[in-house]
């Protein structure tokens, strides 16, 4: 998948200019997107000096975009043309609803792994508070 992903807010705290405090799991769901053949563009205000500064920010925590505002990293700014970047999913912190934090996000795009998962979990779980655990998922 072509996966569009902000930063102001998003992958940091939103401190613009500024780069803000990063989000809990941002970096490791990003990198986890990457190692499963996920294509990750950088969608971002940012422009100039300070869209430097987020690319490299990202690349001194393991994350190397496919391309950064734009479609595909050979395409030129052409003021004729959209600037809408096309991708199967967007995350940002402008969705209806705001942003659901990165943990969530990986389950949304993992549902399959994230069952599989929750019932490793719960197996570990002595038997007395699975129960308590069980209640909570209802």
């Amino acid at each position: 998948m072509k996966i569009a992903v902000d930063f102001d807010g998003t992958i940091v705290d939103h401190e613009y200019p500024r780069i803000g405090k990063i989000k809990l799991f941002a970096f490791e769901t990003l990198k986890a997107l990457q190692k499963r053949g996920d294509s990750l563009i950088l969608w971002t205000y940012r422009s100039g000096k300070e869209l430097d500064e987020a690319v490299e920010f990202c690349r001194k925590n393991g994350i190397e975009f496919y391309a950064v505002n734009k479609n595909y990293p050979e395409e030129i700014f052409d003021d004729t043309i959209s600037r809408k970047i096309e991708a199967d999913i967007y995350i940002d912190d402008r969705n209806i609803g705001g942003f659901k934090d990165w943990s969530e996000i990986w389950q949304l795009l993992n549902p399959d792994q994230y069952s599989s998962e929750v019932k490793k979990q719960m197996e570990k779980i002595p038997q007395r508070r699975k129960s308590f655990w069980q209640k909570l998922r209802k």
